[in-house]
């Protein structure tokens, strides 16, 4: 049953970029992560782009850090609930499991993902990033004081 839940989140994100939709978080130093951890199921590189599928898990009470992506990012809720802040410190989303979304690039996208729940959030990401950039770009706290 394992392997076919996993065949669905994929096909599920698959979808989900297909319709312009994503997320977010990728580990960030500037404001460190906590309980964030991730793996790389798939890479590779078209045209000039990287195409990265990865799986974040962000403990409860876990959070991503501050910070910003260089490309755009699609995103599954697998499991959880994840609370998204940007640079205004409000809450621009809170994706339940099942919910997908998008995060645009760019250092005026500036971001952090949080757990406020009592469960692990799970989150299938695409990343589809210039050749070489990083999953992401570390940026200070905008002066939240929910950090």
């Amino acid at each position: 049953m394992r392997g076919a839940t996993r065949g669905i989140r994929r096909a599920a994100l698959a979808g989900v970029a297909a319709a312009g939709l994503a997320l977010v978080p990728a580990v960030a130093d500037a404001t460190p992560a906590a309980g964030v951890t991730g793996r790389i199921i798939s890479q590779h590189t078209v045209g000039g782009k990287d195409y990265i599928l990865r799986e974040i898990t962000i403990a409860p009470g876990g959070k991503t850090g501050w910070h910003f992506h260089d490309g755009t990012l699609y995103a599954f809720v697998a499991q959880g609930t994840l609370t998204h802040s940007d640079s205004s410190c409000q809450t621009d989303g809170i994706y339940r499991t099942g919910a997908a979304f998008t995060e645009p690039s760019g250092a005026n996208h500036v971001h952090i993902g949080r757990n406020l729940g009592k469960k692990a959030v799970v989150l299938d990401v695409l990343y589809v990033l210039p050749a070489g950039a990083p999953l992401s770009e570390d940026a200070p706290n905008p002066g939240c004081d929910f950090e």
